[in-house]
This record gives structure tokens, C-alpha cells and sequence, in this order.
């Protein structure tokens, strides 16, 4: 496979950026939106933790699924089809009429976010074969963990004050529209000896 030029490997570093980036932010962004989201579903207190607690169990249980299979079909196919997956869900979230409904639909969106980190940095690693660049390149991306986590309850209420607890998943729609329709992303790959890399425990 042809080296990608160094525009496009950093072309392809800010679209993982990007889909780590909205993947963490659902983790927090929340949080500050609860009291105006019970007020508007009715619901209880227990209710409200499960719209958090749902999306970090079912995200925390898919990863090495997702990454195992990345590994098998092509990473960027697994990649495209979480980033689909996690707007669709973000789309739904927006547009919960219950807090049961609310709850299903962060699962969905949390399905699309486990197709979206363990790729990445498959993607990543993949991409920038310089071990020096490939440093560089994953801590960009770890910088961007900690970026998230923070930025999380800043953004969540800064939007829940001016426009609505619902505005929150909007963000996610043209941070994860970029990726989808942009052409940038390396060609596909996939692992040489996937089921070695899985019964190892490093399926990314």
C-alpha cells in the first residue's frame, strides 16, 4: 500500500480526533443537563442515571468486539459504519419523547461510539508507520481524551442555558457529518493474522 502524503496522514489524524473527541464529550456532557431533562421527560432520579450509566456500559462492553472485528472486515468499514451508527442515535437522542426512549437510544449511539475508538487508533497506528510520527500521533489523540472530559460540562451547559437540553446531541451532527462524507480517510486495511491479535487481548 502507497505511503499517503503527510497532508493527508494529518487529514486522517483529525478525523479520529474528531470521532474520539464526540465519543468522550457524550460521556460527560450530560451530566449538567439532567435537572432540566427530568423536568421536561418527568422522570426519577434512578431514571436520569440510566441515560448516562446505559451508554457506558454498552459502549465499555462492545470495544474489543468492534475492534476484533475492524480487524477482520476492514477497519475503515467498521470506522464509517460507527460514525452512521453514533449520528443516527445522537439524531434520536435529540428527538426522545420518554426517558425509556432516551435510554434506547444513547444504547445506539453507544454502538456507533465502540466502532469508533479501538479503530481509530487502529487507523492511526496504521497510517503513521515513523514511530516518531506515530508518537506525535497518539498523543494528539490522548490530549484529546483529556480535552473532552473537561469541555464536557462547559459545553453541556452553555448549550442547556441558551437553547435546550435537546441541542446537545445536535453537536454531534456536524462533527460526525466532516468524517462521513470526507474522502481523506487511509484506504482499507485490516489485520494480518486477526485471530492471533484477538486470543492476545490487543485487538487495536
Amino acid at each position: 500500500m502507497p505511503a499517503l502524503s503527510p497532508r493527508r496522514r494529518m487529514l486522517v489524524l483529525a478525523i479520529c480526533c474528531m470521532s474520539l473527541l464526540i465519543v468522550s464529550l457524550d460521556n460527560t456532557v450530560l451530566n449538567v443537563a439532567l435537572p432540566s431533562m427530568q423536568h421536561d421527560l418527568h422522570a426519577s432520579t434512578s431514571g436520569l442515571q440510566w441515560t448516562i450509566d446505559a451508554y457506558t456500559l454498552v459502549l465499555a462492553s462492545l470495544l474489543m468486539l468492534a475492534g476484533s472485528t475492524a480487524d477482520r472486515i476492514g477497519r475503515k468499514r467498521v470506522f464509517m459504519a460507527g460514525l452512521v451508527v453514533f449520528t443516527l442515535g445522537s439524531v434520536l437522542c435529540s428527538l426522545a419523547p420518554s426517558l425509556e426512549a432516551l435510554v434506547a437510544f444513547r444504547m445506539v449511539q453507544a454502538v456507533g461510539g465502540s466502532m469508533l475508538n479501538p479503530v481509530a487508533m487502529s487507523i492511526i497506528t496504521n497510517t503513521f508507520t515513523d514511530p516518531r510520527e506515530r508518537a506525535r500521533a497518539i498523543g494528539a489523540w490522548g490530549a484529546v481524551v483529556g480535552i473532552s472530559m473537561a469541555a464536557g460540562p462547559l459545553v453541556g451547559g452553555l448549550l442547556v442555558e441558551s437553547v435546550g437540553w435537546r441541542s446537545i446531541f445536535w453537536i454531534n451532527l456536524p462533527v460526525a457529518w466532516r468524517p462521513c462524507s470526507s474522502p481523506a480517510l487511509r484506504p482499507e486495511s485490516r489485520a494480518p493474522r486477526p485471530a492471533a491479535r484477538t486470543r492476545s487481548g490487543s485487538s487495536w
